[in-house]
């Protein structure tokens, strides 16, 4: 139960409740669900050129000659590029920094993968640099870091706009969403 507790959105609650689901399975059922979760953790790597998770070196998406290779579009995790990519129709490519500074937590800039960026930037080809960073204050820590190291290396630095949710309540709305939708206001015509 302790390990299931330690995983992300799950509780103490939901975490027995699994392992109680767990123990009521045959031994070959739970047996087939440890070689599934070993085999993920064995065949399954960060791409060497975007972080990204893959089975393949680079991933498919590093692969893919119709993605624009000038496009660049800076995320936390590897689970946003899935979500990016299967919601839009983003034709650029990834890269995934591993996390976002939190000093509280003890991450800062040497715990991200922000090197390899600044070396793709570098090595030119690349025109721009989206931060799609969470809008977090821990998010925009990182988005400005990266947007600091970014300055004069050649690439237009974009980030994604932020605002109010489409059919959202103004009263429910954060703060920070909301100050942000008010600065960046456009007129009606």
């Amino acid at each position: 139960m302790t390990e299931l507790a330690r995983l992300p959105g799950i509780g103490r609650k939901t975490a027995q409740r699994l392992t109680f689901h767990l123990l009521q399975q045959t031994p070959e059922r739970a047996g087939r669900l440890a070689a599934a979760l070993l085999a993920v953790s064995e065949r399954v790597h960060p791409c060497e050129e975007c972080g990204n998770l893959t089975e393949a070196q680079p991933c498919d998406i590093c692969r893919d000659p119709r993605r624009d290779g000038g496009i660049v579009c800076v995320v936390e995790e590897a689970s946003t590029v899935a979500v990016l990519d299967h919601a839009t129709d983003f034709r650029g490519r990834f890269h995934v920094l591993g996390g976002h500074l939190s000093p509280l937590d003890g991450i800062g800039p040497e715990s991200l993968r922000v090197e390899p960026l600044l070396r793709r930037v570098r090595e030119g080809g690349v025109r721009e640099v989206i931060l799609a960073t969470n809008p977090s204050m821990e998010g925009e820590a990182t988005a400005a870091y990266v947007q600091q190291l970014l300055a004069g290396l050649g690439a237009r630095v974009t980030r994604l706009a932020r605002g109010l949710p489409m059919g959202g309540d103004l009263e429910y709305v954060d703060g920070v969403t909301l100050a942000h939708a008010l600065v960046a206001r456009q007129e009606v015509s």
